[in-house]
This record gives C-alpha cells, structure tokens and sequence, in this order.
C-alpha cells in the first residue's frame, strides 16, 4: 500500500495512546515463557510482538518469525534452553542477512546445541534445546545490546545462573539496564560492575503483574511533528512513565533543542512547541538511542538546520542499512547526506523537492520518521504498511490529529 501525505497542519491540541513498548513486552514475554505466573497489562500490538507471542505458544517444529529481529535473537537463547525440544527457526530474506555468530557462539559456550542449516553465521538455525550447565561467557561490549539480552533473560533458568563479561566500551547501556530492571522487578537478584553483569538462578517467582509502558520509539514521530508546528501546539500521548526504563526517553531532552517542552501528569507524556529553535547546527551522540537517529535527520532536515549524528553503528544491520537509505531519500527531497560507518552528517538546505515518494525498505522507521515531512511538503510514503512492525495505528492516529492521507 502506498499513500499520499498531503500538505498539513497540526492540530492545536491532540491526544494518543500508544501501546506498549515492543522492547518491554518481548522481554516480558519470554519471562513469561520462563515463569507462567506473570500477567502482562499494555502488551504492544506491533507484528515483532506478535510474532513473539506466536512463537513461544507454538509446538510447531518449523518457526518463522519474518522481519522480527528481537524475537530472532531471544527465541534463538530461549529454544537453546528448551530440553527434549527441536526447531529450526527462520526469517524472512533480509533476516536471513542478518548476523547472528556473535550469540550463537556465545550460548555454544554455555552448552547449547545449534547449528546453521544455510549459510555460516547468519539464520536459518536448528537448535536442539537442552539443560545449559555452565555459567560463563565474555562477550565484545560494542555488539548489538540484543545479543546481551538474549543471554541476560534465560539467565535465572540456567542451572547455575550467569556471569557475563563485556570486554571494551559498552554500547547501549538502557536496553542493558531496562533487561536487568525488568528481571529485578520479577524478584531476579542481578549486579552489573566493572562490565561484569551477574544473574543469579531463580527456579520459581511468585505471581507478578507486570504494566509495560508505552513505547518512547513510536513517541519521537509526534517529538518531530511538534517541534515542526507552530509554537502553542500540544500533543499528549499515554502511558508514560518519567523514570523510564526505555533509552529513548532522551527524547524529551534532545528536543528541548527543537523547542518542545516535554511535561509529565497522570501517566501521560505532553509534548508543547513553546519556542522556535535558535542553533544552526545540533550534534548528538546516539550510542545509547539509535533508533530515534532517523527521527532527528529528518526533523533538522525540515527545519533548514545541519547536524552530527554518531554513536550509530547498529544501524547499518537493522531491517535494512538504515545510513544508506536515509541518504538515499534525503538525497531524493533534495538534501546532502554523508556517512560513515557509525555517523551521519547533514548539510543545512532551505529547498525540499515536493511530490517525492520515499522508499520505505521493509523498516517501518523509515516509514515514520518520513510522515512529519506532511507539516512542510506533500510527500509520498511506498509500502506504507510496513508500520504494523511496530505501530500498527499510525496512520489513522496522523488522520487523528490533523494529517490528510491517503491511498
């Protein structure tokens, strides 16, 4: 499905719910898988969570779980731990590109049985689930915090628990902690010192409910649509919490650059333009946030302003190398993009070419971070629904709050 975006203006004052965080509730699901006494309120209704869910409620042997790569790499930890049980999990193409050695190699060696069925270090796998006795593994602490979560939740159901080493500088840090606060919240003792993370073993928990915030992603989308409204605009969006667990909570501070003020009642989150922005050039370092770095380039691409992205070498392996096409289609609105490995540099540029189409490349990022372009240009989005990744609703809450769509 392809839509138009046609030249809009804002509401003065709109309200959303968002569901939950798609990173909470697939940690939380495969908690769940471990300790069925957890209840779960606010589950997101985003495919990757679905996926999740379908899998771990399957007794299929052959599991697919499309362009979910959180699932792929918590399934892959999880069946690892599954005694007596045999699956061979897969994904769409793309997933299949997708690299996954660096955690396989680590649960082989803890003891875990898996092999790859096409090409080496990439899926599709067959894992053979078995009893995982020993209890320590060193990882590199750059690599994608996936990875480190995977093995943090099976963590309390190895037979001895786990010590985890992170070697160098770790990336990622909140999705690290949201992991450990998550276990911690279901009675799992952890200490994470000196890039030594310790999980203890924990059989049983007793019952627990469990409210997953919304998600902080899917808020960056309204973030940029503020800060590109008219001062006096305000969108409140639900359930947010002000203690976050989430790393893209600094979004309310980024923002405070785009003259958006963020303030917190009631477990809801309003975002007010209350300034213009006054900077001609925004530098951040994203090593902590990398899935809001498209949200960020688009916003001072439509407000005329340059900025120094880094921190953001996950990017190049998500659904797909998200650099390349961000210099792809901002080349296409008439923008100038350079990049590196782990940074982004965008020129300042007054002129937005109009009627482009974005190519969206199976990420439903690129979809959403492209839609607030709306406020300033009539744009075209390609294979729109791709937002059901993560944000299934998204476009009829544009329709919502003042946006003109259409097929």
């Amino acid at each position: 499905m392809n839509i138009q975006l046609n030249k809009s203006t804002l509401n003065k004052k709109s309200a959303i719910n968002i569901t939950g965080s798609k990173s909470e509730s697939n940690r939380m699901l495969l908690l769940q898988a471990l300790y069925p006494n957890i209840e779960i309120d606010n589950l997101s209704n985003s495919d990757d969570t679905k996926v999740m869910l379908e899998a771990l409620s399957t007794s299929s042997r052959n599991i697919d779980i499309h362009h979910a790569g959180t699932a792929m790499r918590f399934l892959t930890a999880y069946f690892a731990t599954q005694s007596g049980r045999d699956v061979v999990l897969t994904g769409s193409d793309r997933m299949k590109q997708r690299p996954i050695k660096i955690l396989v190699d680590a649960l082989k060696n803890l003891g875990a049985e898996i092999t790859y069925l096409e090409s080496e270090g990439f899926p599709p796998l067959k894992i053979t689930g078995k009893s995982l006795t020993k209890n320590k593994v060193t990882l590199k602490a750059n690599i994608s915090s996936q990875y480190i979560s995977a093995l943090l939740l099976i963590a309390p159901k190895l037979e001895n628990g786990l010590e985890l080493t992170l070697e160098g500088e770790i990336t990622s840090i909140p999705y690290i902690n949201m992991t450990l606060s998550l276990l911690n919240q279901i009675g799992v003792n952890t200490n994470f010192h000196n890039n030594v993370i310790k999980v203890n073993q924990q059989s049983e928990i007793v019952n627990q409910q469990s409210l997953i915030e919304s998600d902080w992603s899917s808020a960056s989308y309204f973030y940029s649509m503020v800060a590109l409204s008219d001062v006096g605009t305000e969108i409140t969006l639900s359930s947010y919490k002000q203690n976050s667990l989430q790393g893209d909570s600094i979004l309310a501070k980024i923002y405070q650059d785009f003259g958006v003020e963020t303030s917190f009642q009631n477990n809801s989150v309003s975002l007010s333009k209350v300034k213009f922005c006054s900077q001609n050039r925004l530098n951040y370092q994203l090593n902590n946030s990398p899935d809001i770095a498209q949200t960020i380039a688009i916003t001072c691409f439509a407000l005329g302003l340059e900025c120094q992205l880094t921190g953001l070498h996950t990017l190049k392996i998500k659904e797909t190398d998200r650099l390349l096409a961000l210099k792809t289609e901002i080349e296409k609105l008439g923008g100038e993009v350079s990049i590196t490995e782990d940074s982004l540099f965008l020129k300042a540029f007054k002129f937005i070419n109009p009627q482009v189409n974005i190519d969206t490349y199976n990420d439903h990022r690129m979809a959403m971070a492209f839609a607030p372009l709306a406020l300033v240009t009539s744009i075209g989005i390609n294979d729109a629904e791709v937002v059901s990744k993560s944000y299934p609703t998204f476009w009829e809450d544009l329709k919502g709050i003042g946006f003109q769509v259409s097929k």
